[in-house]
């Protein structure tokens, strides 16, 4: 260890798991990669005192000694950018899994060296300016068709501008030939269709936007009370077993962004695995294209090195910016940050940093804001307006919500969707509850809401105010049992059970009832509501709960949810009105004097 400390080659001297010691690394700087040992093992540097360096490993380092080699790339870790990223599935340092088992079978060797991106395969590129026009960091210069549901905007990259000196005809090309030389201050600069970009370095943009539109998602309990902005983030906090998987993938299959960055970060195995089957096999609902044509998945199990989860976030969050700088909404779903907070918490441990609360380093809250504030509406460099949305899931230990990550997202969020264990055992999916539940991004797409439908505001805040009234009313029944209380206010139970039900739970499963579009939210929010404002006047009137209880409408109220089509409008609105003709035929009835 002595000689191997008085060398000139960087070499290693101590090894705790994924962190590496290694001396003799003058000149290296902050989050630089290196290659350790003789496989060449992908690290970076966390920490510099001296010709002393603390290296970051992504991969297994069991075997490596110390007196193991160190070579300075003398570059940040970064991903590749370009055609070939939609679809692709990765490993949270941007290893293509599909790639390494073509290359090497099933498992992953220590070492394993494949290129991101295909640089042999050749795309159809199409300008889309011409030579002598002047151009701007962030420009589209030329597109190539990547799957059928995404063009892919060839860009020139950031702190670039000039004038086009020259750009090839439409024809076929790799990543790496040159499609353009954009004449600059500096010097001629050629254009490919490859990047790379550092991952923990946002990606420039002209400004932040407010967010003014809802990112659908096809689940009524959150687009239509808790819903979140294009542009906006959320955290699904629950317990084990509550939901949170099913939640995401019910989010990255059906909400309404142009593309879908899925990060698995420290989930199980066989959870990962199911993504990974049941994602080519998904048709996108609104194009019944496969929706893998949309979708970037990276996968970094819980047997996958620590180190690599902790950095798989920001592959993906990256991968997200690039994207949006084309001018798209795009959405990012992160199962879960406590995963990647437990890394964060470990590697913490190896460095021998000062632990805070429950252990984990003092820098969660930094670590997380750097995170969720990447997300965000945008006016990209093009000037075009963009968004990428953040979802991240969280888990408790115990389903506690006082635990340091759940609290700490709290503080960068606006949209909250607490999973509940009661109703996950009650299996009422999705398992939020819808008084634990906010979302302050109600006011921002209001507007867009009303244009949908001028009441959505007031149907929404009526049905809420309906479940609190409930949820009190229950406390009261716990004591003294139902038959107590006045038919008003057994009228509350009787319709919150209605909403329960028949709107608030949706089936993953049905195919009808997977995916709600905001209008068939809407109307079945209405039917409901309906019932519940004309059944309060009848009762007021005299006529019993009981006699509300059996109209032959009530049963249809419930199976509307799985009986029409997203396209079947009119036979929702048939529906309302046969519910407001039953109830003023019992009007009718009840206000005929007794013989």
């Amino acid at each position: 260890m002595i000689a191997a400390a008085r060398t000139t080659e960087p070499v290693v001297i101590r090894i705790s798991g994924p962190i590496v010691t290694a001396v003799g690394m003058q000149g290296a700087q902050m989050y630089e990669v290196v290659q350790v040992g003789a496989l060449g093992l992908v690290g970076e540097v966390v920490r510099l005192i001296g010709d002393r360096a603390t290296v970051q490993v992504y991969e297994d380092t069991t075997m490596l000694k110390p007196g193991a080699p160190v070579r300075r790339t003398g570059a940040p870790l970064s991903v590749w950018l370009g055609p070939g990223l939609v679809g692709n599935i990765y490993d949270g340092i941007q290893r293509p899994l599909p790639g390494i088992q073509a290359h090497s079978g099933a498992w992953i060797r220590r070492g394993e060296k494949v290129d991101p991106l295909d640089t042999e395969k050749r795309w159809t590129f199409e300008p889309l300016v011409r030579r002598g026009e002047v151009v701007v960091a962030g420009q589209a210069i030329g597109q190539v068709v990547e799957t059928p549901l995404v063009r892919h905007r060839v860009m020139i990259p950031p702190a670039v501008a000039g004038t086009v000196h020259s750009i090839v005809e439409r024809g076929d090309y790799t990543l790496r030939d040159p499609v353009a030389v954009v004449e600059t201050p500096t010097g001629p600069r050629e254009v490919t269709m490859l990047q790379r970009w550092p991952v923990r370095v946002p990606r420039p943009i002209r400004e932040r936007l407010r967010i003014v539109e809802p990112l659908i998602t096809g689940q009524r309990i959150i687009d239509t009370f808790f819903p979140i902005g294009k542009g906006g983030a959320a955290a699904i906090p629950g317990g084990f077993g509550t939901g949170k998987t099913i939640a995401q993938h019910q989010l990255a299959k059906w909400s309404d962004a142009e593309i879908i960055v899925f990060i698995g970060c420290g989930e199980r195995g066989n959870e990962m695995t199911d993504v990974l089957r049941e994602f080519p096999k998904l048709k996108d609902p609104r194009t019944g294209r496969p929706l893998m044509e949309r979708t970037i998945l990276i996968a970094n199990t819980s047997n996958m090195p620590v180190a690599a989860r902790e950095v798989s976030i920001y592959t993906g969050i990256t991968l997200a910016e690039y994207y949006r700088d084309m001018g798209l909404s795009v959405a990012v779903f992160a199962d879960s940050t406590s995963r990647w907070a437990e890394a964060l918490r470990e590697l913490a441990a190896r460095l021998e940093e000062m632990p805070a609360e429950e252990g984990f380093p003092a820098t969660l809250p930094t670590r997380l804001a750097q995170f969720y504030e990447r997300g965000g509406a945008v006016t990209t460099l093009a000037g075009d307006r963009a968004s990428v949305s953040i979802v991240g899931a969280v888990s408790p230990p115990g389903g506690d919500f006082s635990e340091p990550v759940t609290q700490h997202t709290r503080r960068f969020i606006r949209c909250f969707w607490a999973l509940d264990t009661e109703l996950a055992n009650a299996r009422h999916y999705p398992s939020i509850h819808w008084l634990r539940s906010y979302s302050e991004y109600v006011e921002d797409v209001s507007a867009w809401w009303e244009k949908q439908s001028p009441d959505w505001s007031e149907l929404r805040t009526e049905a809420l105010t309906l479940l609190q009234r409930e949820d009190r009313l229950q406390q009261i029944v716990k004591l003294v049992g139902p038959d107590v209380l006045p038919d008003a206010q057994r009228l509350i139970l009787f319709i919150a059970e209605i909403m329960k039900d028949g709107f608030l739970a949706q089936s993953a499963f049905d195919e009808n009832d997977m995916y709600c579009t905001p209008e068939r939210q809407i109307a079945l929010l209405r039917i409901i509501l309906t019932l519940y404002r004309k059944g309060r006047d009848l009762i007021q009137a005299g006529v019993p709960l009981a006699r509300l209880r059996q109209l032959a409408c009530v049963p249809h109220v419930l199976r509307a949810k799985a009986a029409f089509r997203n396209t079947e409008t009119e036979q929702m609105a048939e529906l309302e009105r046969r519910v407001h003709g039953e109830l003023e035929a019992l009007a009718k009835e009840s206000a005929k004097p007794a013989v």
